[in-house]
C-alpha cells in the first residue's frame, strides 16, 4: 500500500497527523495509527460506492469541483490554528456519504483498536475526510482522469494489491462483528498479516 503510506510520510501526511493531534488533544502517535486504519477504510468505502455509475459520477462531481485539491494549497494555515469550522462539517458530510449506516460502526471500531475515545476518533476522521478528497481531486487532475474505472483504479492503485481491497470491503459489508478490522488494523499497526503492517508500525514506532 506504498500509495497510502506515501500520504502519510509526506509533508502533507504529516501536517494532518499534527493537525488532527492538535485538535484533539491526542499524541501524534496515536493519531497517525488512527488515521493509518481509517484511511484505507475511507478509501475501500469510496472505490465501493465508485463501483455503480451514479455513484462514481457524484464521486467525480465532487473532485472535479468542491474537492479540486485547492484545500491543500495552504494546509498549515487550515491545521494550524485549529480546524475551521466550514472544514469540520464538510468532514461530516463526506463521511455521512461514504460511509453512511456504517459511521459509527467504523468509528467504535477504530476505537476499541486504536485505545483512543470514539469522540476523538470521529474527530480526525471530520479533518481527514476533506484532505483526502483534496488530494483524491488534485491526483485526478493530474491523471487526468475522468471515468469511474479511471478513479476505481485510482483509489485501487493507492490502497494497494487485491487482498487488503477485498478486506476492507469485506469489513464495510460486515455484520458488525469488527472480525475483519482485526485484519485491516493488525495490517496497519504492524502485526502478524503483512501488507503495510511492517512499514507503518516503523513510521509510527510500535
Amino acid at each position: 500500500m506504498s500509495g497510502l503510506l506515501d500520504i502519510l510520510n509526506s509533508p502533507m501526511g504529516k501536517q494532518l497527523i499534527s493537525g488532527a493531534a492538535a485538535q484533539t488533544g491526542q499524541s501524534t502517535d496515536q493519531t497517525g495509527s488512527v488515521l493509518s486504519m481509517a484511511l484505507p477504510v475511507l478509501m475501500g468505502a469510496m472505490k465501493k460506492n465508485a463501483a455503480t455509475p451514479e455513484g462514481a459520477q457524484g464521486l467525480m462531481g465532487a473532485l472535479s469541483g468542491k474537492h479540486d485539491g485547492s484545500i491543500l494549497d495552504n494546509l498549515s494555515g487550515l491545521l494550524g490554528g485549529g480546524v475551521d469550522e466550514s472544514v469540520m462539517n464538510d468532514g461530516a458530510g463526506i463521511l455521512g456519504h461514504v460511509l453512511g449506516g456504517k459511521q459509527a460502526q467504523v468509528e467504535s471500531a477504530l476505537s476499541a483498536k486504536s485505545g483512543m475515545d470514539a469522540g476523538s476518533v470521529a474527530t480526525i476522521l471530520k479533518v481527514a475526510a476533506p484532505i483526502l478528497m483534496g488530494y483524491l481531486g488534485k491526483q485526478t487532475r493530474q491523471q487526468n482522469i475522468n471515468d469511474s474505472n479511471g478513479i476505481g483504479n485510482l483509489l485501487g492503485g493507492l490502497m494497494g494489491g487485491n487482498q487488503q481491497q477485498s478486506l476492507i470491503e469485506s469489513f464495510l459489508d460486515s455484520d458488525g462483528d469488527g472480525s475483519i478490522l482485526d485484519d485491516v488494523a493488525a495490517m496497519a499497526l504492524g502485526g502478524k498479516k503483512g501488507g503495510i503492517g511492517g512499514l507503518l508500525g516503523g513510521l509510527f514506532g510500535k
